[in-house]
């Protein structure tokens, strides 16, 4: 399960590019719980909010939270 702090993969990845490895970024901090879902990509910091429903459809695996 997830909760705030924790770091989660999305099936899709993110249209931002991490430089050092040229690969599109894949990981997203949680940082708000409820009816939505807030989340923000840990290379870019662009922040997305979804529903709880299409963020549980949209989500592959939750990471370690302290990744």
């Amino acid at each position: 399960m997830y909760q705030l702090g924790t770091f989660v993969e999305m099936k899709k990845p993110h249209a931002c590019v991490i430089k050092s490895t040229g690969k599109k970024a894949n990981k997203w901090e949680v940082i708000r719980l409820g009816a939505d879902i807030k989340i923000r990509c840990s290379n870019c910091d662009h922040v997305v909010m979804m529903s709880r429903h299409d963020f549980e459809r949209k989500m592959k695996k939750v990471l370690d939270s302290e990744s």
